[in-house]
């Protein structure tokens, strides 16, 4: 994070690091203060959430290759959002956040009415994908009736994901969220503990399924719907995080909470400040590099996963 507030494409030296300190109006502190540095913490709260929000759908689902892109909350989370900006209301302070929060929840409901309904959570992912499915379909015919290329180039450069230009404003609205999401998945993560022992035997021991289902619907798509809300569609951290600390907890869900949101944060930051550093004619976007590095990762996962399977 240091590292993502000292280093950018305006090169300091000594002398403008010290007046970045020493002269609060200066244009040195304008860059590390209004520019960097909310920059930096803000995809740091965006990789936490969807780090926080991946772990907790892995528990809940008791699958490794579970994560809130894979679901459908992303996916509606960014559909709403998309349908925003084309209407005409991203002029309109925090409307496409709401949307894409009101999307994200849409998903949540829909994913915890179907919790409800049935046992298995193989049925859950495959509802899940399925969401994803529609969502994807239903932002393709957004760009397909989009009023005018202007729009289109909005949604399409806000899909692509990036943490570029935020300010405070959206460190504390991702923030916010991710306070809430992280209460709801301490009070869940008992019942994710309970759940590596079986369904069976975790609701012999009185645990509610349904409650626990809610509890952890809901925190991951408040998480990820914030995340989504802020910085576009950003996939796979959510999904790598969690894999990447998981022996240090000894596989308990419960412990693997924090950790993810860390390690998914930090990754984040990293990844932004290569989108900086990477000498190309335009700022690579966010979600676009991720995406290229999380792909063969998902790919070794879901190797790893089928072996696993087989075994």
């Amino acid at each position: 994070m240091v590292a993502g507030i000292a280093l950018g494409e305006v090169h300091f030296d000594q002398a403008a690091y010290a007046k970045a300190f020493s002269d609060p109006h200066s244009g040195e502190a304008e860059v590390i203060w209004a520019v960097r540095t909310p920059r930096v913490v803000c995809a740091f709260m965006v990789g936490a959430a969807l780090g926080l929000a991946g772990a907790v759908m892995q528990g809940l689902l008791r699958n490794p290759l579970a994560e809130p892109g894979v679901v459908g909350v992303s996916g509606t989370a960014a559909c709403a959002a998309a349908l925003a900006i084309v209407l005409g209301l991203a002029a309109v302070p925090g409307a496409v956040e709401a949307a894409a929060l009101i999307g994200a929840a849409v998903a949540g409901v829909l994913l915890t009415v179907v919790g409800a309904k049935v046992r298995a959570p193989e049925a859950l992912i495959l509802f899940g994908v399925a969401l994803s499915s529609f969502s994807g379909a239903a932002t393709a015919l957004i760009f397909n009736l989009s009023p005018s290329p202007i729009a289109t180039a909005e949604v399409m450069s806000w899909l692509l994901g990036s943490v570029e230009n935020r300010s405070w404003w959206d460190v504390t609205w991702v923030g916010g969220a991710l306070v809430v999401a992280g209460v709801l998945a301490a009070m869940a993560s008992r019942g994710l503990k309970m759940l590596t022992l079986g369904e069976e035997t975790a609701r012999v021991s009185g645990l509610s399924m349904v409650k626990l289902r809610v509890l952890a619907l809901l925190a991951a798509s408040v998480a990820a719907g914030a995340a989504v809300a802020v910085a576009g569609v950003i996939g796979f951290v959510g999904l790598a995080a969690p894999h990447l600390v998981r022996s240090a907890v000894r596989g308990d869900p419960a412990k693997l909470l924090w950790p993810s949101a860390l390690a998914s944060g930090l990754m984040l930051v990293v990844a932004d400040l290569a989108t900086r550093l990477i000498p190309t004619d335009q700022e690579l976007k966010l979600g676009v590099l991720t995406a290229l590095i999380g792909a063969p990762i998902f790919a070794v996962i879901a190797w790893r996963a089928a072996r696993e399977w087989r075994l």
